[in-house]
């Protein structure tokens, strides 16, 4: 682990997992060692260590059997499901009262996995940004979103507080979304993602991952807590 790198330590260490995965050094089934081999093994915290496991899980990569460790998941199936819209647009088309709260904004580097999903380079820089999606003042999402920065070079948290992200983006850079890809899933929700959703932890949730172009050039890559008791989704078939 690069300790004076950009990419944040727990991205770090997702990355050697997931090659080691890959390269079948850690096979199907197979159960990784515990938090505390791992923090001996790559000289990390137990928190970075901790939060390293809960995104491989949330991924996809691993499992969790109670009282008998973490194990490394079977390769899963994606069924796609495009739609393009707007939170923002959608609650006005509802009658609702949309407002969003950024939670955090920063700039880091990016590791491996997450350059390759974005077609970007690794040690690319984005920014990192969490945000509370609320309708009439009730928060329904819990979002984290990772912008090229090379795309958007004078982005400010500033812009996100007072202006919905798209309306920034065609507004300022003449850029806007011609084409999402979303990945929908189940996972429960987290103790911070709870504390602002106003829920309590290990609810259920849908997960969305959404990747989002103009022109064919990835603008955006969001990862979208939802609550379980407020969203159903509907799928046209033709």
């Amino acid at each position: 682990m690069d300790k004076n790198s950009k990419v944040p330590l727990y991205l770090q260490l997702m990355d050697d997992l997931i090659k080691k995965m890959d390269a079948e050094e850690f096979s199907t089934d197979e159960k990784l060692p515990s938090e505390r081999e791992l923090c001996e093994i790559y000289d990390l915290s137990r928190i970075t260590v901790r939060q390293t496991l809960q995104e491989l899980e949330r991924e996809g990569y691993i499992y969790k059997l109670h009282g008998k460790g973490t194990f490394v998941s079977p390769k899963s199936y994606n069924q796609s499901l495009i739609k393009l819209y707007s939170f923002t647009e959608e609650m006005k088309a509802m009658g609702k009262t949309p407002t969003t709260r950024v939670l955090s904004f920063r700039e880091i580097a990016l590791d491996e996995r997450l350059a390759h999903k974005m077609d970007l380079a690794p040690l690319d820089e984005v920014y990192q940004v969490v945000r509370l999606r609320l309708a009439d003042d009730e928060p329904l999402m819990y979002e984290t979103s990772y912008i090229p920065k090379k795309t958007f070079p004078h982005l400010t948290e500033m812009d996100l507080v007072e202006r919905p992200m798209y309306d920034v983006f065609l507004q300022d850079y003449q850029v806007g979304v011609t084409k999402a890809v979303e990945r929908f899933s189940a996972t429960i929700v987290r103790k911070e993602e709870a504390e602002h959703l106003k829920i309590t932890a290990d609810h259920p949730a849908m997960l969305i991952k959404r990747l989002a172009y103009h022109d064919g050039v990835l603008i955006e890559y969001t990862i979208s807590v939802a609550r379980g008791d407020k969203f159903d989704y509907t799928v046209e078939l033709t």
